[in-house]
């Protein structure tokens, strides 16, 4: 998918990503990751092969011939292709991996609002508290849960983890903590301040929209116990009983230009600027949220959803968040509790490793232990705001309410079947979800889906992913033979198990390096060097290859998680999933201003693929 800001016209990067079976092995970081192989550079020939058979189920004939001269002479010898591959060569040489600066580009340069847009979520099976003591406890258990997880980094004691037999890479565990993207004009910044000299101690604790800093160390430096902590934010609660304070968070809501401006006028003032520091450089931000819009037992989970994505608005939530922080624990009054992330720092499956570790800490009983020592007071941070600052307040409430609003979501829980009776089958579960969505969106529009699903890189030294394009010739022929009543189920059968294997050496071409977007990198190429675009990047071809308008993304959580991404382009659906045992969980966001998507239609179709393609399937054994 293609923001309008983005400076190269690239792919956007999946939210989240293919699900590793991944085990964990105890060593240290720095050694493994010095043993670990570079991203190889696809050859030009492969790259423009791969990318003649993802657009030819998407584009008409008379597209596909002319997009296949156009490939011929993208590649002749000594031609501009080939000038654009020596140089990417070159960036190949000369970093430690060439495709993720590319990546950290893309996502600084982007305009749109790091919420929805930019940022996912996850949410907790609901907790069984349902009151303020309850939500200040189980806050205290996740804080103790997440410095565990900063000790295990700090002291390179994580395991690393494997898939295959490979061990995969680690850096972003080592960019979650105190870390936050800064607006700035044209291209935002990121500050790292876990590796500073003077490490920080606190995390920032936002409660009806006040800041306050908390220390979770006591001066010997060992971590605050859970009691201590649940002193402390006892504490903070009782400072900031007012709800009616100027919800600075809101300004992180804004699009990244509006944001920046704002930004730089706010910091002119030295209180403000020491406020935001404190925000910035805090481990992780903890937003204990007060009440939510009452919703039935039905409707419990898109309400709770929405809370973790983006607050639901400015008279709920929305304002009692810093969407610019890596990590955002929140943790309502009526027991919801998940996690909003940064996606520049991390992909969803090590974000989701983190919230697993402090889910399955927040499950353990803590014994009473009275604090044995005096503890300060809780710093609240204090900000002026100015008749400019206001405005800009009220302004961002304003968009923020439309864009909350717009946003059409909808979650089932399929529990029909799930990985146990896929894999009883011999079937890839995910090969099968990702071939029923694209069954779900041909029953609704009648023509084949341009689909993205991420794939992890991991297993290269800083691999972040790499999109997959699910459709296929193969797939192509599967969706329009599956309702046709001329065709014979072993036809059918056949149709299926093909597109299963394409879809199989898909994963494996684009998890070992040699993906399309290769050529997406050959036009961001074309632009930094300031050549014509060449006409292949201009072709329409290659536009409906990148205006993805089905996202994709995989992630089974150990807890029961769910993952929670957004659509980011108009007329498009974004789907992610989790394949369970014996259900999977699909979270469907579209924009209800666009007339021709209903995420709520989509996942009742998809449903019925499932169930539907069940009974294909029943037929191979």
């Amino acid at each position: 998918m293609v923001g309008m800001m983005r400076p190269w016209g690239l792919v956007k990067s999946c939210h989240l990503v293919k699900p590793i079976s991944a085990s964990r092995v105890t060593g240290s970081y720095l050694i493994q990751q010095e043993g670990l192989p570079s991203l190889p550079l696809p050859s030009l020939q492969q790259s423009c092969e791969h990318y003649l058979a993802c657009v030819e189920p998407i584009v008409e004939v008379d597209e596909l011939k002319h997009t296949k001269e156009l490939v011929v002479e993208f590649q002749k010898p000594g031609g501009v292709g080939e000038i654009l591959q020596r140089s990417l060569e070159r960036r190949e040489y000369s970093t430690e991996n060439w495709l993720t600066d590319f990546a950290v580009e893309e996502y600084l340069y982007e305009r749109k609002p790091a919420v929805i847009y930019a940022n996912f979520a996850a949410l907790y099976p609901r907790m069984d508290f349902r009151d303020k003591q309850g939500q200040m406890r189980c806050a205290a258990k996740a804080i103790v849960g997440v410095l565990n997880v900063k000790a295990m980094i700090d002291n390179d004691t994580l395991p690393v983890e494997y898939m295959k037999g490979k061990p995969l890479c680690m850096k972003q565990y080592y960019q979650l903590m105190s870390s936050c993207r800064i607006p700035a004009p044209e291209r935002d910044s990121v500050v790292y301040h876990a590796n500073s000299s003077s490490s920080p101690k606190h995390i920032t604790v936002v409660h009806n929209s006040e800041f306050f800093v908390l220390d979770v160390y006591n001066s010997e430096g060992t971590p605050l116990t859970v009691d201590q902590l649940f002193i402390q934010l006892q504490r903070i609660c009782n400072a900031s009983l007012q709800t009616n304070m100027e919800p600075v968070g809101i300004l992180t809501t804004q699009n990244r230009d509006s944001w920046n401006k704002t930004y730089i006028n706010f910091i002119k003032d030295d209180t403000n600027k020491e406020s935001v520091s404190a925000i910035e450089s805090s481990i992780f931000t903890l937003c204990l949220d007060g009440p939510v819009p009452q919703a039935s037992d039905e409707m419990y989970s898109i309400s709770a959803a929405k809370q973790m994505l983006h607050g639901e608005g400015s008279q709920w939530n929305s304002g009692n968040r810093w969407f610019d922080k890596t990590l955002q624990f929140i943790i309502g009054e009526d027991g919801t509790c998940g996690w909003n992330f940064a996606h520049f720092f991390a992909d969803g499956m090590v974000s989701f490793s983190v919230a697993d570790y402090v889910a399955e800490h927040m499950k353990k009983l803590e014994m009473m232990k009275s604090p044995t020592v005096p503890l300060p007071m809780p710093r609240k941070l204090p900000f002026n705001i100015s008749a400019e600052i206001k405005k800009a307040i009220e302004d961002a409430k304003q968009s923020m309410d439309i864009l909350c609003q717009d946003l059409d979501t909808s979650l089932t829980v399929f529990d029909h079947f799930g990985k146990n009776f896929l894999k009883a089958h011999k079937m890839s579960p995910d090969a099968f979800v990702q071939i029923a969505i694209q069954l779900a969106y041909y029953r609704m529009y009648h023509r084949c889906a341009v689909v993205h699903e991420a794939a992890t890189l991991r297993q290269f030294r800083l691999g972040r992913t790499a999109p997959i394009c699910p459709t296929s010739s193969a797939s192509a022929a599967f969706v329009k033979a599956f309702d046709d009543p001329q065709k014979q189920i072993s036809v059918k059968v056949d149709l299926l198990e093909k597109t299963v294997k394409v879809h199989k050496s898909l994963i494996n071409t684009t998890t070992s390096g040699q993906g399309w977007d290769h050529l997406a990198r050959l036009k961001a190429q074309a632009v930094e060097q300031k050549i014509p675009m060449p006409d292949i990047f201009t072709d329409t071809s290659f536009s409906k290859l990148l205006d993805c308008n089905l996202s994709t993304s995989q992630v089974t959580s150990k807890t029961g998680c769910v993952p929670l991404t957004c659509a980011d382009v108009h007329n498009g659906y974004d789907v992610s999933y989790g394949i369970h045992n014996d259900e999977i969980i699909f979270f469907v966001t579209a924009f209800n201003s666009c007339k021709e998507t209903n995420a709520a239609h989509l996942i009742q179709t998809l449903e019925d693929a499932m169930l539907d393609m069940r009974t294909l399937l029943e037929h191979i054994l």
